[in-house]
């Protein structure tokens, strides 16, 4: 089956041979094409360039872009889309004053997001997971990672991770699963650290990797979650069992995670809204891509990340949406762009780029994801008529979103 897409307005993230990441100053950078077309064969890029170049093609469908954007769908590197109810409550709470911590001191938090997980079947999680994932595809985005963390059980982790197995063998949307045991020590543990730590490491990691449940292991390296030294033994278990790290650190503290998720050649390191100096100088140099949770920051009222600090450093910066209930209970990574813009002042160049090629990077599909390249999965984004692409996080209230191609058949 052959689609060709033409008369594209604009057709942005155009890279000629396929590159991992881009860093510093290359984030201001967004290759595009104007009144370009693009070719599908079956579910990937064949060709793409100028309409004064369009050659013949006899293709099966065509369709018309014209006044239109044309994007790789967002890649989404941090999500916690499966999970039982909601945490509507705990919102009301912030609002009358109780905070993110205090919270969690309450039995709230995590803690009550693992309640609720264990008391639902598998059946009802998965029903309410896939209604999510559904959402997100609508919205544009073409590949997703997904966390357990909210079991904190040996069935619950595992009852998680075989939601997260069937969504992706249900959905043509990418995606890759990531075991995150230690989100939180359970009430049942909060006497005894040692005895979670030791059912994480000797119960649920080897039969983790015994049935490929994930791809990534992650810790919540945190003030009053888990100690730098509790990280580092979680990493290097799950290394042990071929599980990468891609880790949570810096999001109320700098406590060292990241450099402990440096020395560990961590994937990613996430959250960052409290960031020292000697963050970001850990960072430099390696290959750990840094990732931002905008959306998070506006919903806790916390610290956004120091995006434009990081990038003059030469980092490399993702965005993702942390869609969980408790923090971020959205997973529209439009939402999360254009909030990069207004409150973390990137471009809306170094914003795409962040949401696209770098967030494929952070999710270790920069080979298949996250640019417009030829022999690159046809995960597109056709937006609306507009002026600009601009006008995406300019506009942020409104949807923008015309069509949504994932491996190269529409989003209904």
């Amino acid at each position: 089956m052959t689609t060709l897409i033409i008369n594209i307005k604009e057709l942005l993230q155009v890279r000629e041979t396929s590159i991992p990441k881009v860093s510093g100053a290359e984030m201001a950078i967004l290759p595009t094409i104007k009144n370009a077309y693009l070719l599908i064969q079956d579910d990937l890029i064949a060709n793409f360039g100028s309409m004064d170049n369009l050659p013949q093609i006899k293709a099966d469908k065509v369709i018309d872009a014209a006044g239109k954007i044309v994007l790789p769908t967002w890649c989404d590197s941090h999500t916690h889309i499966v999970y039982a109810g909601n945490r509507e409550q705990e919102f009301v709470d912030r609002i009358n004053g109780l905070t993110y911590e205090e919270i969690a001191n309450r039995g709230g938090g995590i803690l009550n997001s693992a309640k609720k997980l264990n008391e639902s079947s598998e059946e009802e999680i998965y029903e309410q997971s896939k209604s999510r994932l559904e959402e997100v595809m609508r919205l544009g985005t073409g590949a997703v990672e997904i966390k357990s963390g909210y079991g904190l059980t040996v069935d619950g982790e595992l009852k998680m991770l075989r939601v997260i197995q069937r969504l992706a063998a249900n959905y043509p949307i990418a995606i890759k699963a990531t075991f995150l045991g230690a989100h939180a020590i359970p009430l049942k543990y909060k006497e005894d650290r040692k005895g979670y730590i030791d059912l994480l490491l000797n119960d649920m990691l080897p039969e983790i990797a015994k049935n490929k449940l994930a791809d990534y292991i992650d810790v919540f390296c945190e003030t009053g979650y888990f100690t730098v030294p509790e990280l580092e033994e979680i990493m290097e278990a799950g290394i042990s069992f071929g599980l990468k790290p891609k880790i949570h650190v810096n999001q109320f503290n700098s406590i060292g995670g990241i450099q402990a998720g440096v020395k560990h050649h961590a994937l990613s390191v996430d959250h960052l809204e409290i960031m020292k100096n000697e963050d970001i100088m850990a960072l430099k140099n390696s290959e750990t891509m840094p990732v931002a949770l905008p959306s998070c920051s506006y919903f806790l009222s916390i610290p956004y990340t120091p995006a434009r600090e990081m990038i003059a450093a030469g980092l490399p910066l993702a965005l993702a949406t942390d869609y969980n209930p408790g923090s971020t209970p959205s997973g529209n990574m439009n939402f999360v762009v254009a909030t990069a813009c207004i409150k973390m002042k990137m471009t809306p160049e170094e914003a795409i780029n962040a949401a696209t090629i770098n967030g494929a990077y952070a999710m270790g599909i920069s080979e298949t994801h996250g640019s417009i390249t030829i022999g690159k999965k046809a995960n597109l984004i056709l937006t609306k008529a507009i002026p600009t692409y601009y006008q995406l996080p300019y506009a942020f209230g409104s949807n923008l979103i015309d069509t949504v191609l994932i491996e190269g058949q529409i989003v209904a």
